[in-house]
């Protein structure tokens, strides 16, 4: 390879200097790297698509790829643990084509989630599988935020090493926070319910502040509703998959929305968007904890449910368990009128501010993500009227309303979906563990 280069070199240039042959030996393998690992990320893709495993023959044909490019690709990937062979279905007629996954045996992605009534830490490997998880409950509001990134880093830590007894080997790690969060800068810029302003996250776990492990993965920051969204357009093994258009609302104590538009999420000029909860519904209501008035926040958000309900947002949901979803559910579930009400207002409310972002955004489905998913029985119907009634392509093509599949876990997950994504678009770091050492530049 490096004499080919060379040779190159000498027939366009005439003699040239040591330097110049090793620069252009340089170029030459980068572009090779650059090209396998781009042709490696596409037949990354399609295994991660396709309805049932491929075989080596079938991603030929779908990439355009020679069979003996596919071949060599696919088997470095199964080297690197990126995937893994499996039995192909239905009785065997001769030699069977082996069918291939992605591998759950190697690469994993950690999530992390600091809500405003809890912190979670999460790690789901390359096949989609859930591996750890764990949920701490405990009431974020007020908090130095030094202290809550120290305990969210503590969770982290507890399983990243659970993980490890696993055999695995965690990635990045991706973390959710609710309100304004600046990934490029790793700044949460406004959180009111957790009372942050302008919090420097990354700062504050690369500089020490936090456990160590924690701190030195390469760390992203997302608004939480978007890594909800991302989590649902990832979701393997629940069902039908996913509409590859859709809004996801996410309720705790604010409200938050992730859209994903032809299968891709949608972050806005600085990351921002999905502020479902700061839309207006009613410009005359209450005053919202942003400052503004009649915020979607005031009549939708969990406590503002759980006080029209009757319930105490603190006592009601600790002394029963399972979260304020589940509270709410049970209480529904047993006729109580009071909590009827509350959810069917919620449920229009949601409609009215819902109808909106549908009818700029153009999606096929509004799926209702945390302690929204328990309640779609309810507040569904409510919402539906209000998409039929203001949503104008609803009048040709109806706007499906349905439950989150992956519930109160879906920020974590979502986290874990972005490092594992990033992995997929950018496998040639894991590959080159793959490749043989004459392979590899000295």
């Amino acid at each position: 390879m490096v004499a080919a280069a060379a040779r190159r070199v000498v027939t366009r240039w005439g003699s040239p200097s040591r330097s110049a042959l090793w620069h252009g030996a340089r170029v030459d393998v980068t572009r090779q790297e650059d090209l396998r690992e781009r042709n490696s990320a596409a037949l990354l893709a399609r295994v991660a698509a396709a309805p049932e495993p491929p075989s080596r023959a079938s991603l030929a044909a779908a990439t355009g790829l020679t069979r003996t490019t596919v071949s060599a690709l696919v088997d470095q990937m199964l080297l690197a643990r990126l995937l893994e062979e499996t039995d192909p279905p239905g009785p065997a007629r001769g030699r069977p084509a082996q069918r291939l996954r992605l591998s759950g045996r190697r690469v994993a992605g950690l999530g992390v989630e600091v809500g405003v009534r809890h912190l979670a830490a999460g790690v789901r490997d390359l096949s989609g599988a859930t591996r750890v998880l764990r949920v701490v409950p405990g009431d974020q509001r007020g908090a130095p935020p030094e202290q809550v990134l120290r305990g969210a880093a503590e969770l982290a830590e507890e399983v990243l090493a659970a993980a490890a007894d696993q055999g695995l080997e965690v990635v990045g790690a991706a973390w959710g926070l609710p309100g304004l969060v600046d990934a490029r800068a790793g700044v949460v810029r406004l959180a009111p319910n957790l009372g942050w302003h302008d919090v420097d996250v990354l700062g504050r776990l690369r500089g020490g502040a936090t456990s160590a492990t924690a701190g030195a993965l390469p760390t992203a920051l997302e608004n939480e509703a978007a890594l909800a969204a991302l989590a649902e357009a990832w979701s393997v093994g629940e069902g039908a998959p996913a509409p590859r258009s859709f809004l996801l609302v996410s309720g705790e104590v604010g409200i938050g929305a992730g859209a994903v538009v032809g299968g891709r999420l949608l972050r806005g000029e600085h990351g921002w968007s999905g502020e479902l909860g700061h839309v207006g519904v009613d410009p005359g209501g209450p005053v919202c904890g942003c400052g503004a008035t009649g915020c979607l926040e005031v009549y939708a958000g969990q406590d503002a449910v759980l006080a029209a309900a009757g319930l105490d947002p603190d006592g009601s949901t600790a002394a029963e368990g399972g979260g304020a979803g589940a509270v709410l559910a049970r209480a529904a579930g047993r006729g109580e009128e009071r909590v009827l009400r509350a959810l069917a207002d919620a449920g229009r409310a949601l409609g009215v501010a819902a109808s909106s972002a549908v009818n700029v955004l153009d999606v096929d489905a509004v799926v209702l993500g945390g302690v929204y998913a328990p309640l779609v029985p309810w507040i569904g119907p409510p919402l539906r009227a209000e998409l039929a009634r203001r949503v104008l392509r609803a009048r040709v093509l109806p706007v499906e309303v349905r439950a989150a599949r992956l519930g109160a876990d879906a920020v974590v997950l979502g986290g874990a979906a972005r490092v594992l994504q990033g992995v997929l678009e950018r496998p040639g770091e894991l590959l080159a563990t793959a490749l043989p050492a004459a392979a590899r530049l000295p």
